[in-house]
């Protein structure tokens, strides 16, 4: 029985020469092949490894699959969702209805048994046509779903990932009004009676919230033992005591619903904790720092697109007898976007395929980050400048590129941050 997004690949990829059947087996079972027994093409005589933006068959057809549908079932809505600030319920829908937001759950629980990998060039590809629904489709993947297949029980991942994989929006829980980049440092508090918690607080800057049937909520249920009482609650949507406030007013990602959220007293049996009691920050920081890749995939996406948008205005518009690319002023500007482009995805691509490995990735996915939130700012201005002021206007998509992309240097880890975070592995390099 196929999956959904087996049944994308062999929906959009009908064109494709290579059967799509070997799509199945490949999203059905976790590769541990070398880089060379993934390539889509064979290696050179005597060549270790291929190239790095070598993808396997799979990732291939998946990337070509998730593009098209992104055209097709996105692409309409784009306009309309940043203009009223709301997500369109059939492109909610759509993802799911396609695989798209269970990419590495298991076929067990309805999901496909991909890879990260594939859930990063998904992410891209999403982001290429409208970067609030791969913030959307990137939540879900890369942290909640990830949480719950790593930390679950067998009861929490029959009773969640049959949902998060088919029909239910997840939501991650940590930032508060005091406990941002510092997060911590967090104020929520979770305190035991008998065999379940009362929890109390408030969170700021929640994404997914107002679509969202499950929340993993970070409470501290023991304050004196500071950020080691930081525990991870599954909170229901409709649980008493859990209010959802009015999503902010922002300046891009608009369709994505980021909101604030109050605990009053809510409820939560004990077995409603994920993973073990204390261990809240580890799962935070590792989830974090995968999700830093998930982000790098969005701005690359979202950098991508606009360029997509751009060039072709470029050879198309005549000025002085000539198109505004055959301007050797322009064409500079162009190849230098272009290469920033290139190394921000060999950037993404490595550090991905590093937390795939298995191997050290935590500096690689910092630096991805970083770099990508700086190349996005830096095309989608330069994208406006080339199309003058029709990159102005809402009559194309730039000026909508140049809102989304703000936010790539702010959230899950500022710029400040995350280049913190590289010095001190810099630093621990030169030890010896």
């Amino acid at each position: 029985m196929m999956t959904p997004l087996v049944r994308l690949c062999a929906k959009f990829g009908r064109h494709l020469s290579r059967p799509w059947s070997a799509c199945q087996l490949g999203l059905r079972h976790r590769s541990s092949q070398s880089a060379a027994e993934m390539s889509a093409e064979p290696a050179a005589p005597g060549t270790m490894f291929p190239p790095l933006q070598t993808f396997s068959e799979e990732e291939s057809m998946m990337k070509e699959a998730v593009k098209k549908f992104a055209q097709e079932r996105i692409a309409p809505f784009v306009s309309k969702m940043d203009e009223n600030s709301a997500m369109d319920a059939d492109v909610i829908g759509a993802l799911f209805e396609q695989g798209l937001m269970g990419i590495e759950i298991s076929p067990d629980y309805g999901g496909t048994g991909s890879t990260f990998f594939s859930s990063i060039l998904v992410i891209e590809e999403l982001a290429k046509v409208d970067p609030s629904v791969a913030v959307l489709c990137d939540i879900q993947n890369t942290l909640i779903n990830t949480l719950v297949s790593n930390l679950g029980t067998d009861e929490q991942k029959e009773k969640y990932l049959t949902r998060l994989s088919t029909d239910m929006v997840g939501s991650f829980c940590l930032s508060e009004a005091e406990s941002g980049s510092d997060a911590f440092s967090l104020k929520t508090r979770a305190e035991k009676h008998k065999d379940y918690y009362i929890i109390n607080g408030s969170k700021m800057w929640i994404s997914n919230a107002e679509h969202a049937g499950v929340f993993l909520v970070m409470a501290n249920v023991d304050p004196s033992a500071g950020y080691r009482g930081i525990t991870c609650f599954i909170v229901d949507g409709n649980t008493e005591g859990l209010h959802i406030g009015r999503k902010e007013n922002k300046l891009g990602l608009r369709a994505s619903s980021t909101c604030p959220l109050t605990f009053d007293n809510l409820k939560v049996h004990e077995k409603n904790i994920l993973g073990k009691i204390g261990h809240g920050y580890k799962y935070a920081i590792g989830m974090l720092n995968e999700g830093r890749i998930g982000i790098a995939a969005q701005m690359l996406g979202l950098a991508q697109g606009c360029f997509d948008h751009a060039i072709p205005y470029t050879r198309q518009r005549v000025q002085f007898g000539k198109r505004i690319f055959d301007f050797q002023g322009m064409q500079h500007q162009i190849a230098h976007v272009a290469t920033q482009l290139e190394a921000a995805r060999l950037l993404t691509y490595n550090a991905a395929r590093l937390k795939e490995a298995g191997r050290p990735f935590i500096k690689e996915a910092c630096m991805a980050k970083y770099f990508t939130a700086e190349v996005a700012t830096l095309t989608t201005s330069k994208c406006i400048e080339w199309m003058g002021g029709v990159g102005f206007t809402k009559d194309y998509p730039i000026e909508k590129y140049y809102r989304d992309c703000k936010i790539g240097t702010i959230y899950e880890g500022t710029t400040n941050i995350q280049l913190s975070t590289m010095a001190k592995f810099i630093d621990q390099e030169y030890d010896h």
